[in-house]
């Protein structure tokens, strides 16, 4: 980071109530790679930081004061009532406020507070957002491209020239994170992507500008930055310090939402939000080049995350938390690649409880956008109980009788078939501790002309010990496997031989990456 006149000190000193033209009881600090934001109990004020990564630059206080009144006049376009002005940071005998006549050290934006409880992103965790309401967002959305601005100068930035050179841009900016959150194999994945992609769709490209899609967009529509409230999207803090990432394709633009739609692990929404945004705008073509902007979406939210994470200025905690999030996003950029190479195919994990083919299962899932049913969850369904009731019966009786396990893997069963029928590949996550099991699902992906890969989970026998007493311990898992019940299960568990269909083996002794990596040798390597 650049000098700057917020010191330590000054950043303390703005955790006072006082320091603000409104009245506050509560201030609260809240710090990006980029910004500094004091959230009061009615508004936000937003310092930036002095920073220059070249695709930013805000080195300095003319710099911060130009791009603070950009981020006012660019937001006011969706969310006119929320932004409200630029504002002074003044010395003060206390070291620097917002409501005293000091000499001018830092300007700020001055926005109103939006209720916490109702951004996207909590309500999408909290599983509290309904298909019809992100409709409303998708509309939203629409209505503003439709009026957004273009001209010729702005379409110059759809060129095939351009992307490609933020394409060149992004890869060189991730070079410092090729030992930590974007490995190099995964990396490469992404460029061998985007350079075919790119050159077999010359012609679409051409045809995206002469049809007037190029626009002065939003160019940062992820959930963090949408609040829904009283039936309206507010969708606030647009790119406004670089006009190359606002002036894009719509296409690119609405790709935001979907992309973190699905890193949420929320494709139905996804999928309600698409079908709205393509009705209402009218704009079919843009379904070409979705999956191509989502992983641009991805691989940005991975690089930003990444700046984050190695900004020694923020709190340890959230560091951690910021590497997680950006090797999630590389992941599942690395996931929407990869997909398209993927014939219809039904995966089923084989392996006794705690080997880790949950973990597995849903890494998998989640980077190539698979519909996955869990058969501990299913197995309470049909028993009428929730997810997380423990039940502790001796092995093989009770919930976990024959009967009860016949009547399981068939809803499971039946639950593929559906999934096969639409044309998706699919995980069951199940033991699948015998070749009858594994033969009914071997006949269901036959019957569909579908793949069938059997997943041999297996791990370290002392770490699979600790995980089920780690796992009893918390209490939170949906599985009741439990250490005492190991040696029986795994005395009546039958390996699969290759006969029965395809067999990966896979150690989960490891990150549930690198586990994934080691299906995905086999899956699609050359």
């Amino acid at each position: 980071m650049l000098a700057s006149a917020i010191t330590p000190h000054i950043l303390e000193s703005l955790r006072n109530p006082s320091a603000y033209p409104v009245l506050t009881r509560t201030v609260e600090l809240i710090q990006t790679h980029v910004s500094w934001l004091f959230l009061t109990d009615t508004h936000v004020f937003k310092l930036k930081k002095p920073v220059n990564f070249g695709f930013l630059d805000f080195s300095t206080l003319d710099l911060r004061r130009f791009y603070c009144h950009e981020e006012i006049r660019l937001n006011q376009r969706l969310c006119p009532d929320i932004y409200e002005q630029v504002i002074a940071l003044r010395e003060s005998d206390s070291g620097a406020s917002f409501a005293d006549d000091g000499t001018v050290i830092e300007y700020a934006v001055m926005m109103k507070r939006l209720p916490a409880d109702r951004m996207l992103d909590r309500l999408v965790d909290g599983g509290m957002i309904s298909a019809e309401e992100i409709r409303i967002v998708a509309r939203a959305i629409c209505t503003f491209h439709s009026n957004a601005a273009t001209s010729p100068y702005i379409s110059e930035f759809g060129s095939l020239e351009q992307i490609q050179s933020n394409w060149r841009e992004n890869f060189e900016q991730s070079l410092p994170f090729l030992t930590s959150t974007l490995p190099p194999a995964t990396c490469e994945t992404i460029r061998t992507y985007i350079d075919t992609f790119t050159d077999s769709h010359r012609a679409l490209f051409a045809e995206r500008i002469e049809h007037g899609y190029i626009r002065e967009c939003d160019g940062d529509i992820h959930l963090g930055n949408i609040c829904l409230f009283n039936n309206t999207a507010y969708i606030f803090d647009c790119i406004e310090f670089n006009e190359r990432f606002r002036y894009s394709d719509t296409a690119a633009d609405i790709a935001f939402l979907l992309m973190d739609l699905d890193f949420h692990r929320r494709p139905d929404l996804a999928e309600a939000a698409v079908s709205t945004y393509i009705t209402a705008s009218g704009d079919t073509n843009s379904g070409q080049l979705l999956t191509f902007y989502k992983v641009y979406r991805a691989f940005v939210r991975g690089k930003v995350e990444s700046m984050q994470y190695i900004d020694t200025g923020i709190a340890q905690e959230e560091r951690s938390a910021a590497e997680k999030r950006a090797i999630r996003y590389f992941r599942l950029a690395q996931g929407y690649c990869l997909r398209s190479h993927l014939p219809p195919t039904l995966f089923i994990t084989c392996g006794t409880m705690g080997c880790g083919k949950s973990t597995l299962a849903d890494q998998l899932a989640f980077e190539l956008g698979l519909p996955i049913f869990n058969s501990d969850t299913v197995r309470k369904q049909l028993a009428g109980l929730p997810p997380g009731e423990a039940v502790q019966v001796p092995f093989g009786e009770g919930l976990y009788s024959c009967e009860m396990s016949h009547a399981t893997y068939r809803h499971l069963e039946r639950l593929a078939d559906a999934e096969l029928i639409a044309g998706h590949s699919v995980v069951i996550d199940a033991g699948f501790r015998t070749a009858v099991e594994r033969a009914a699902f071997a006949r269901l992906a036959v019957s569909h002309h579908a793949e069938f890969i059997i997943l041999l989970v297996q791990c370290d026998p002392d770490e699979q010990r600790h995980r089920l007493r780690e796992r009893s311990s918390r209490g939170d898992s949906v599985s009741d496997g439990r250490v005492e019940l190991l040696d029986q299960q795994k005395y009546f568990f039958v390996s699969p031989d290759d006969s029965e269909g395809t067999i990966i083996p896979v150690s989960t002794s490891g990150t549930s990456e690198h586990a994934v990596n080691a299906v995905y040798e086999r899956l699609f390597r050359s």
